[in-house]
Order: C-alpha cells, then structure tokens, then sequence
C-alpha cells in the first residue's frame, strides 16, 4: 500500500496506491478486481448512492474494471439503476424490508453466499451492524462498514429502541469490522466514539468530487436573472440541498429577510425538496418574502444556477456536525461566498475558500452583516479552486484509486 495522502489539516485517507502516468490507480489488466458487494439503500437520489455510481462512472472512463454488484435494502428501483447496469454493475433488490428482521438478514445471507464476494462494502453507519451479523461465518475476504453521517440514526420510531440499538450496533461494527471508515474525521471518530485509531484500518476516505460541470461552465448571470424575472442588479443567495431539519432552511429564510431588508436586491433561492418545504414558504409569506423567494425545487443544471449566485448558505444545526457538505465543495467550484454555520467541519473547505463561520446563536442581522462584507471583496477565483480540488483527496483519480485501496 501506498503512503496516506493528507490534507492541510493532516485527515488521512485510506491507502490509495501510487498514480499510473494516465492520472489513476488501477489493478493490471491481467489482474481479476475485487469482486464487492456494496449494501446501499437504493440507487436513487441519495448522496452515498450517487457518490459510488460517480466513482463507478469514472473507473469506467478510465479504464478501470470493478465488480460491482449493489444490494438495494429497501428493495426498490432507483433512478441509477439503468446507468449502473450499463456500466457492468450488478443490482439485487432485497425481497423483505430491513423491518422484517429474520427475512431481510436471511435474504441478505444468501445473496452474499451465492455472490461468493471478496468484499462486503456497509454504507448504513451504526446499521452497518446488522449487516455484518448476517454475514457471520461466511467466507468474506474482507466487511468494511462506512459512516456517512454522524447523526447515529437507528431505523424506529421508538427514542427507547435507538437508545438502547446504538451500543450493540456500534460494538458490533467496531469489533467484527476488518475497516472502519468515515467520510469526514469528525464522522470517523464519531462512530469510533472514542476508541483510538487503528493504523491502517480506521481510515477517512473523502468523496470523489466531478469537477466537470463547474469547468467552463457559462455563470449565465443574466440568464437566470432572466428566468426569474429579476433585475440584472440582483443579488442572490443559494440554499441548495434537502429541505429538512437536518439542513435547517428556516434560519436561511431569516438571513435573508435580514439582507433583504438592508439592501432589497437581494433575493433567495431554494433548490431542492423536502419535508420543510411547506413551512418553509409559509415563513416566507409571514415575513413578506414571496417576490424576493424562489423554490426551483431539483434541477438538473445546478452548477449553472450556482455559478449564477453570489452566496451559498448552509446553517446546518450544529450539534451532529455535517459528515461531509459535497454542495459546500461544489459551491466553492462555481465561485460562491460561503455563509456556514458550525455545523460544517473543515473537511470540505479549500484552501480558496471565501467563508465565514458563524454560530447559530448569533442573529439574522450578524449573519447579514458577514455576507455583506464577503461581498466587499473579489469573487473567489474558481480556476484556483479547481486547481485546489485537483490536490486534494477528492480529486476523482485519487479518490477512486483510495476505493480500490479499500477493496485490495
């Protein structure tokens, strides 16, 4: 194995194996890859799911063989599905809901049997447990469990039951585990919830980030001014992601109200869907909002709509920390300011970055304050922070070749 790469902070990631002259580690053609099973939800909008079918859709550009095969828990298509098969994956749809105890680990005991896997890759943090208490005694080569999140969440309803599954389920991961991985530090020690570092096996493995749609990208200013019916003096601050408590979207519509009354140029976009949504416009109506608020709902051009804005804000609550914000790094690819809370560790932040990091007890007005004075400076340079992206870990090369390290 290679040495760690690191960042300016010193996080580690797992093991990628030196370059080849063409930009990304690869086993020698000859060579048969690991053949992986990788437990996801399903290959849908999720951000575990389209982070693997972006490292797959890269591997294939490469030239770079996996076996793949993705065991869908929740039993359902997804709208990768079409994509992952025509890049050689696999996909096998739990026939029992992860609910049903006793069916969904048999059912996942005799898919990982016939599969005769090398690796069995868990993306379901703490629930990562359940897995591997279905594998037990199989012939696997190797079961990592990867923490993609620090929220800690267990499937009920019931606080008792979520309670009294963590320490089970964490000890589980943490003594049958052969790795340990998280997308941030913060993730990885959260799930280790205190037990040092094993070299070599409790690792952070960054996502892989496409700097493709940000590279030449037309900002198209006026067009989406253009759009939506604004004037060509506009200033726009960019909430993009899931509508739900986890992001706190609310206290975004505050820091608007607050820029709009100081300076009434400033309008704000949601893109994105969720559960917030309709208390999220009623907020807005309740302050008087609507012809300075625009919901876009998903897009498929994001990047341009970034690349349109002047601020991206993300108040995350503070208390878990984000895992890992891939909308952070993609809004310092289109040259955005950065209005974050404590809520975002450092990991995602380029050495370019614009950024201010405010708590959340701070009001509206402070928060304003910050966005007004980042704007008194340059806009960041994205030709820096693509050239930023490139030395890091989530540099899509060293990234996928630190995947394979973990399947080696």
């Amino acid at each position: 194995m290679g040495p760690d790469l690191k960042l300016a902070k010193g996080a580690d990631i797992g093991a990628p194996a030196p370059r080849t002259p063409a930009g990304c580690s690869a086993p020698p053609s000859e060579a048969q890859p690991a053949r992986v099973l990788h437990i996801v939800e399903n290959l849908d909008r999720g951000a575990v799911e389209n982070w693997l079918v972006r490292m797959l859709r890269h591997a294939h550009r490469r030239g770079v063989r996996l076996d793949w095969t993705f065991y869908c828990a929740l039993g359902r298509a997804g709208a990768l599905d079409d994509e992952v098969r025509a890049l050689g994956a696999q996909i096998i749809y739990s026939p029992a809901p992860i609910g049903w105890k006793i069916p969904f680990v048999a059912a996942l005991r005799n898919a990982a049997r016939a599969g005769r896997y090398d690796v069995v890759h868990c993306h379901h943090d703490l629930v990562s447990g359940i897995y591997l208490l279905a594998l037990t005694g199989l012939p696997i080569g190797r079961r990592i469990v990867h923490a993609h999140n620090a929220d800690e969440d267990v499937p009920t309803p019931s606080r008792i039951k979520q309670t009294l599954y963590r320490g089970p389920l964490r000890q589980i991961c943490l003594r049958t585990a052969d790795k340990i991985v998280g997308i941030s530090n913060h993730t990885l020690d959260t799930l280790l919830a205190g037990r040092p570092r094993r070299a070599g096996r409790d690792l952070v493995h960054y996502y892989g980030v496409d700097p493709a749609p940000f590279e030449g990208v037309d900002t198209g200013r006026a067009r989406l001014r253009r759009e939506l019916a604004l004037t060509p003096e506009a200033k726009i601050l960019l909430f993009a992601g899931r509508l739900v408590p986890e992001k706190n979207p609310l206290a975004a519509v505050d820091v608007l109200a607050a820029m709009h009354r100081r300076d009434p140029s400033v309008v704000g976009l949601f893109v994105g869907a969720g559960s917030m949504e309709p208390a999220l416009k009623a907020r807005v109506s309740e302050l008087g909002l609507q012809a300075a608020t625009h919901f876009l709902g998903w897009r498929g051009d994001v990047p341009a709509v970034m690349s349109a804005c002047d601020w991206f804000i993300l108040p995350r609550p503070e208390h878990p920390q984000e895992g890992f914000g891939l909308a952070v790094v993609e809004a310092q690819l289109a040259g955005l300011r950065l209005l974050l809370s404590y809520g975002i560790p450092d990991d995602p932040l380029l050495p370019t970055a614009t950024c201010r990091r405010l708590p959340l007890a701070d009001s509206p007005e402070i928060w304003a304050d910050a966005a007004f004075d980042m704007l008194r400076t340059p806009r960041p340079d994205r030709s820096a922070a693509l050239a930023a992206l490139a030395d890091s870990p989530m540099d899509l090369d060293t990234a996928l070749a630190g995947l394979i390290g973990l399947h080696g």
